[in-house]
């Protein structure tokens, strides 16, 4: 189960039994893998565009040449790496926005929410 002791002590106080509480934490594992299963799809392509921040551009749409996103879960967590032509970064959290846009939430260089879209004008 995904929930820490706290959050499984207040659905109980709320009146949620253990085995609801385990269902709930199934739906949650279930949900997650499914966005990551819909992300990686998202990314099966050549190019996507970005609002990322880039530190030499003032361009506030980027274009990226995309090699692979590698997600993992484990609960409610989603990990893993965005690979583009010839830099990567480490994802962790994910959103899809529509079937357009998606957010990833981009560790270190990046360090920020980023919204993807493979139509620039989606963005």
């Amino acid at each position: 189960m995904h929930f820490d002791q706290r959050t499984q002590a207040a659905l109980r106080e709320v009146g949620l039994s253990r085995e609801e509480i385990r269902e709930a934490s199934d739906l949650v594992s279930e949900a997650v893998d499914r966005d990551a299963d819909r992300l990686r799809e998202f990314f099966e392509t050549d190019v996507v565009y970005s609002d990322m921040d880039k530190a030499h551009s003032a361009d506030e749409i980027h274009e990226h040449d995309v090699s692979f996103l590698d997600l993992f879960t484990h609960g409610s967590d989603l990990r893993g790496y965005l690979r583009f032509d010839s830099w990567g970064v480490p994802v962790e959290g994910g959103r899809i926005l529509s079937e357009d846009v998606v957010e990833l939430t981009l560790g270190p260089t990046v360090d920020g929410r980023v919204r993807f879209a493979r139509d620039e004008d989606a963005l």
